[in-house]
């Protein structure tokens, strides 16, 4: 059996490590195209430092967790502010959640034991575990890691909670021409595959997407001719929620690991084409 993808054209929607994941996929035979479909990442000090204040003085009967590195921020921002101490009473007093086990380690320095945890690293998995409690007229404080999870802060209003968003780590729009581009190029069926590595990755070109108009044909081609590959649990979600099923995630999640599983996928495909 000859290399899985050979012939084929893989985008990598990553800004990091791409020179690795295009030597795998040349490895395999295949060509790499960067197209970035998401900007820098940076800690926003003096927002989040005005939400931290607004938590402070509103309280919160719940405060929900997502991200180890974010919540890490948040405490460091709270005391280069001059309000950890207060902050931390606020977090510790309240009920809490937590999404993944680097989020589970973090609060666990923090002294604070969750009381829902998610079963699978995803935030699907934390609204499930948060499916049995009461939120009706409840203040929830969520943070969030550079972007908005729409079915979680949904599933709380829906229970009637009052949510308040605490998102230390923005993202810089990627490069609209960038993005134009990568649309093209699947919707025109030029890329047999897009690697995805993060979320937000997903959310910026759907959200291009829709604004463009052309979400229906994006979709119909991740249906269809181009591939979509997920690093993890997380970006899968992602995909999930903007529509697109059909999709690889490796159980390892690595970037390697996903673009071997995708090498595999085509030479299932080549050796069994009705499957």
């Amino acid at each position: 059996m000859g290399k899985g993808l050979e012939g084929k054209r893989i985008v990598i929607a990553g800004s990091r490590k791409t020179e690795e994941m295009s030597a795998i996929i040349e490895k395999q035979g295949g060509a790499s195209l960067v197209r970035p479909l998401q900007g820098t990442a940076f800690l926003a000090e003096d927002q989040v430092g005005g939400e931290i204040k607004e938590l402070i003085s509103s309280q919160a009967d719940w405060v929900i967790f997502t991200t180890g590195i974010g919540t890490e921020a948040l405490v460091e921002t709270a005391g280069k502010i001059g309000v950890q101490g207060e902050f931390l009473q606020v977090i510790q007093r309240a009920k809490a959640a937590a999404r993944g086990y680097k989020t589970f380690a973090a609060l666990k320095k923090l002294g604070i034991v969750p009381l829902a945890v998610d079963d699978d690293g995803t935030t699907a998995g934390l609204i499930r575990a948060l499916e049995k409690e009461d939120f009706a007229n409840k203040r929830v404080a969520v943070q969030l890691h550079g972007e908005n999870a729409p079915s979680l802060i949904a599933f709380l209003e829906g229970k009637g909670a009052v949510v308040q968003c605490l998102l230390p780590y923005r993202h810089h729009a990627p490069e609209e021409e960038v993005v134009k581009k990568a649309l093209n190029e699947i919707i025109d069926k030029e890329v047999d595959a897009v690697c995805f590595t993060t979320a937000v990755q997903v959310r910026f070109l759907f959200h291009y997407a829709k604004e463009t108009g052309r979400k229906d044909e994006l979709l119909a081609a991740f249906a269809s001719d181009t591939l979509a590959g997920a690093v993890g649990k997380v970006t899968a979600e992602a995909l999930t929620e903007e529509g697109v099923s059909r999709m690889i995630v490796p159980e390892l999640e690595r970037m390697g690991a996903m673009i071997m599983k995708l090498s595999r996928y085509y030479q299932e495909q080549e050796a069994y084409p009705s499957l």
